[in-house]
């Protein structure tokens, strides 16, 4: 007997895990380009 207990919409999944995936590559590239723009920025001294 072979009922399936779990169903799973894998489109609502991908588009789930797609979405998931842009959001923490665009908040990592953010904080990278932040970064980058901090070093670069000149420093003010009182």
């Amino acid at each position: 007997m072979s009922d399936n207990i779990i169903q799973l919409n894998e489109d609502l999944i991908k588009h789930d895990l797609k979405d998931l995936v842009r959001s923490s590559v665009e908040e990592t590239l953010n904080a990278l380009l932040d970064h980058e723009a901090d070093e670069n920025a000149p420093s003010k001294k009182l």
